[in-house]
Formats: C-alpha cells, sequence, structure tokens
C-alpha cells in the first residue's frame, strides 16, 4: 500500500496541466509528505456528557443536614374550603353495603338479595370474567341434575394429522318426569361436559308415570343397533336396569322398574333408545280420551 501512495505522489508530482490558451500553464510541486487515501472520523457520541464544572452545587452550601426541616405549606387563598374528610361523612347502613356489594359482584353467599334479583334462576348464557380475565359459565340452577354417563377420547383425521378431542354423555333430569339426554364434544372434558349439558336441556321430554312411580305399561324402544324392553313394576322393586337404562330411568324419578338392554351396548344409543321407549307410553286418560271412552271401560 505505501508504494503505491509513493507512485501515486511522483506522478502527481510531474503532471503538468496545460489549458487551450498557450498563455497558462499550472503544475503541480513534489509534496514533502507523500499523500494517504484514507479518511478519519472522529466517532460522534449521542449522549451529552457533563463536565464537572458544569453541575451547580451553590443550592446546597448553605444546607445543613444536621438541621430539622421545617414543613412551612403556603397560605390557603381567600375564601377557600377544605373538602370534608372521609370518616367525617355519614355512616351507611348495612342493607346499603350489601345493595352497592350486590351491585357489583351479585348475590352474597347467603342466598338473601337486596335488591330484590332471583338467586335461583340463572341464565346458562350470562358469562362472568373470573379474577385472571378468563371467561367462565356459572352453573345452572333451574332445579335439573346432571349425571355424566360416558367420557370418550375421540381422534379426527385430517390432512395434517389427527385432532383430539372429548366426547361426553349426560343425562339431566328433575326426578319428577322430567329427563333429556345430550351429547358433546370439545378438546377439554369441562368444556364437553357442558356442552352435552345444554345438548340434554335442549331435549327435555316428559315420562308418564302412575302414582307408585313406575310404567303405566310395557314398552321398547330401539335406537341403530340397540334395543330397550321397559316394563313397569310393583312397588318397592327399585330400578332394575343397567348401564345407560338405569341413569335415564333414575334421573327421571322413576322407583319402581324393569329395564333390559337387548342390542347393542353402546352407551349413547341405549339412552336414546331409552327415551324413545318412553315417548311410546301413554297415560290411561290419555287412551280414554283418544277413544271417547270413560276410563272404567278400558278393563272391560
Amino acid at each position: 500500500m505505501a508504494a503505491t501512495t509513493t507512485a501515486i505522489a511522483l506522478t502527481l508530482s510531474s503532471f503538468t496541466l496545460r489549458s487551450t490558451s498557450p498563455s497558462k500553464t499550472f503544475s503541480f510541486s513534489k509534496p514533502s509528505k507523500p499523500i494517504s487515501l484514507r479518511r478519519t472520523f472522529r466517532p460522534l457520541s449521542l449522549t451529552p456528557q457533563a463536565k464537572p464544572s458544569d453541575i451547580d452545587t451553590s443550592f446546597f452550601d448553605d444546607v445543613n443536614p444536621e438541621e430539622d426541616i421545617v414543613f412551612d405549606p403556603p397560605t390557603p387563598p381567600e375564601g377557600f374550603t377544605p373538602p370534608p374528610s372521609f370518616d367525617e361523612g355519614p355512616e351507611e347502613t348495612e342493607d346499603e353495603i350489601a345493595a352497592a356489594y350486590e351491585e357489583l359482584y351479585g348475590p352474597a353467599y347467603s342466598g338473601v338479595s337486596v335488591l330484590g334479583n332471583d338467586v335461583y334462576v340463572m341464565d346458562s348464557k350470562v358469562k362472568k370474567s373470573s379474577a385472571f380475565g378468563k371467561v367462565k359459565k356459572e352453573k345452572v340452577r333451574d332445579g335439573f341434575e346432571e349425571r355424566v354417563v360416558q367420557v370418550r377420547r375421540v381422534t379426527k383425521v385430517v390432512k395434517g394429522g389427527k385432532q383430539l378431542h372429548f366426547r361426553a354423555i349426560v343425562v339431566v333430569g328433575d326426578k319428577q318426569g322430567q329427563v333429556g339426554v345430550g351429547v358433546g364434544k370439545a378438546k377439554e372434558v369441562i368444556g364437553a361436559v357442558q356442552k352435552s349439558a345444554v345438548n340434554a336441556r335442549r331435549n327435555i321430554i316428559a315420562i308418564p308415570m302412575t302414582k307408585y312411580l313406575t310404567f303405566p305399561h310395557r314398552s321398547e324402544g330401539d335406537y341403530g343397533a340397540a334395543k330397550v324392553m321397559l316394563r313397569p313394576a310393583a312397588p318397592g322393586t327399585g330400578v332394575i336396569a343397567g348401564g345407560a337404562v338405569r341413569i335415564v330411568l333414575e334421573m327421571a324419578g322413576v322407583e319402581n322398574a324393569l329395564g333390559k338392554q337387548l342390542g347393542s351396548k353402546n352407551a349413547l344409543n341405549n339412552a336414546r333408545a331409552t327415551v324413545v321407549a318412553v315417548q311410546k307410553m301413554k297415560q290411561f286418560r290419555e287412551v280414554a280420551q283418544e277413544r271417547g271412552i270413560p276410563m272404567e271401560e278400558l278393563w272391560k
């Protein structure tokens, strides 16, 4: 690099520039030092650097650190009225505090509503946010009890692989003649149970029963490959059935009945076959009304 720089310098020293007019001639003298083509740049600092002489500490010259500093606030202007203290206001009653609490967070754990709301009737679609910001759904209090019949893991084969879900079968009933069977799928077990409970409430049916809490007559029902046979029983017999049939009858409030699964052992199909068999049943008064005869003539 040094040899190249020296060669360039010698070339420039012997270079003569002549213009078109013969009276003007320019010549470059030989440099005393070799010319360097490198340029050095000074780094730019964006942060201002303060010097010790720029700091003004004259304010602390007259301050004694051992002396007690007295707080001397400015005098208030004329006509200034200080605000009342928080503790000087009128005390709130317990009913006012409970009403304010219920307006913000709902009824208290005592179950007594100060604002006159019904704490036992709640909409299942109302969503409330928890302390962590997650949305959770309150449990419905509509008089129906829920019982999970089966929870299975199911997979769906797609182009990218397999999708894992859970399928839940839930039976809801009030044990007073109303029952429903529902099924739901979700990626979590809790979500699947909630979906199936909502689906079961949409499929509520009424079961005809006698005063002995049994069926009025025999009935059979089938759904798919499942077939269910139902028979009335004498008082004190109990529910003699198994699997999903027993759960459906217990949630409906039947106390004396006989049930038998004759076909497939699939829980969902047997539960729906039980519903089909129950829907075929009729009360004696309904049959007499359809025939147009009094109930006494049904057994003649």
